[in-house]
């Protein structure tokens, strides 16, 4: 579903990308991990071209992302994105923020629209507040408002952006709890995270990254007990610690 071959990213002088290649099959799950800085949600980002790229190639469910909007734009349809924060219009309800790209994008008509978005907030466990504004919700409700939307243009690969990090912890075990549910289901995603129990339970890989490099990928088992890299092991004393 994704190949990423040699991807180069500068942001001025800073090179934030330092030659990525991975492959994510269908239905896979892959956690990225890294320290703050390392590339991550940079490379996440170049996978449906809210970042661009200088070097390399990058092809999604075999559709080559490039300069030709018509592919950008076929990318966008079948590539959903979970953020950091939330990014919720704050003048449109629950379920007008869930319908809104289906509208515009799918052309669906109304009575699709709502019973797709009504469907999904039940999925995610929030059905009760479709008639709210995401100003009356809680971070972890916004968090699966957010999700909900993202499914609503019923993708093929779901990206996600560290998405409990802006969560009180309280609240990060809700959101969790509907990304299990997804990588059981069968849709293929690709996780930025540091929860290290999502990533030992759900990811069938882990991608560490640092200076904009891919260091090791191993399975969770291998990454977390037997890591192959000095700075791999470096990194896991820290946050196990």
């Amino acid at each position: 579903m994704i190949t990423a071959e040699g991807v180069q990213k500068w942001f001025g002088q800073f090179h934030a990308l330092r030659g990525v290649s991975l492959t994510v099959a269908q239905g896979e799950v892959v956690v990225i991990m890294g320290p703050s800085g390392s590339g991550k949600s940079t490379f996440i980002r170049t996978l449906n071209a809210l970042e661009d790229f200088q070097q390399g190639q990058i092809t999604i469910d075999s559709i080559p992302l490039n300069d030709n909007v018509r592919h950008i734009d076929q990318v966008r349809r079948e590539v959903g994105m979970v953020f950091q924060q939330f990014n919720l219009f704050p003048h449109l309800t629950v379920l007008q923020n869930i319908t809104l790209a289906p509208r515009w994008v799918r052309g669906w008509p109304q009575s699709k629209r709502d019973e797709i978005a009504l469907q999904l907030l039940e999925r995610v466990g929030i059905l009760e507040q479709a008639q709210k504004y995401p100003g009356q919700l809680s971070g972890g409700q916004q968090q699966r408002v957010a999700i909900a939307r993202a499914l609503a243009m019923q993708p093929k690969i779901l990206l996600f952006d560290e998405p409990t990090s802006a969560l009180d912890p309280e609240m990060v075990r809700e959101v969790l709890d509907v990304m299990r549910s997804l990588a059981n289901s069968g849709i293929t995603m690709v996780v930025v995270t540091h929860e290290v129990g999502f990533a030992k339970e759900v990811a069938d890989r882990i991608v560490f990254m640092d200076q904009g490099q891919i260091v090791e990928i191993a399975s969770p088992e291998e990454f977390f007990q037997n890591p192959q890299e000095d700075r791999t092991r470096q990194f896991l004393a820290q946050i196990l610690s």
